[in-house]
Order: C-alpha cells, then structure tokens, then sequence
C-alpha cells in the first residue's frame, strides 16, 4: 500500500491495480508449491520487508529565501553584488555571441571584397561571368 499516492490520478490507480492482479497471480501459484519452499518464501518476504527502507524526501531551500549557516543565527538576503555575479555568466555568453557574429561579419565582408576585386582586375569583362558559354570557358585549358 503506497501511502503516498494521490488516488485520484489514473497512473496511480493503473499501477495498484496491477500490483494487485500480480500479487494474486503470485498467491495462486505459490499454493501449487510444497510446504517446505511456500516457508521458505514466506521467510524470505518477511525478511524483505523488514530491510526495507523507508526514503525520506528532504527538499534543499532555495537561494533567495535560505538562512545562510544551516539555520544558525540570522538569515540575510542576498546583496547586489551576489545577484550581480550570478548574472554574469549569462553577460559573458552575450558578449561572446555578439563578438563571434561580428567576426564572421568581417570575414563575409572581406571574402566578397576579394572575389569583386578578382572579377574587376581579371581579364575577363564582368558581363562575361552572366554569359551562359562562360562554364565552356571555364572548362577549357588556358592557352599561352
């Protein structure tokens, strides 16, 4: 029997059910079995329960509302400089973010300025790049 469980949930009441189908199943079968083993289960049952440990949930307080010293003496509120430094790492990201994006800018701004530059100092005139023949160009091995 769990103590702890809402009744009105269906997993929960799922699971009890379950719980009891298994538990009768198991009774049948165990009266097929001879006397000496059914004890020596019932025994073994018995011990189980008995080691059984009861789990107590302890919740940890939180931060904001936590008397500082494990309960001694006065609590306080966290001051500026604590909020602060908690906040900071989140600074750090956004800073980081925002520098990487403005790196890759340059790097894009930089790579379209040489390619500009290449198509205006080739030999080739500009309209030439649009021209459909141009790929066969490409394709054929310079002469010299």
């Amino acid at each position: 029997m769990n103590i702890f469980a809402d009744m009105s949930d269906p997993a929960t009441r799922t699971q009890d059910e379950f719980g009891v189908r298994v538990s009768a199943r198991l009774e049948e079968g165990a009266r097929q079995l001879p006397h000496g083993i059914s004890e020596r289960l019932r025994a073994a049952r018995m011990r189980a329960v008995a080691q059984r440990r009861v789990v107590e949930v302890q919740f940890a307080p939180a931060l904001s509302g936590a008397q500082v010293g494990g309960g001694q003496g006065q609590g306080h509120q966290p001051g500026f400089w604590t909020r602060a430094s908690a906040l900071l790492p989140l600074a750090a990201l956004l800073l980081g973010l925002v520098g990487i994006g403005a790196l890759q800018d340059q790097e894009r701004a930089f790579e379209l300025a040489e390619v500009d530059a290449e198509i205006l100092t080739s030999e080739l005139p500009p309209t030439a790049f649009t021209d459909p023949g141009f790929l066969q160009f490409l394709k054929k091995e310079p002469q010299e």
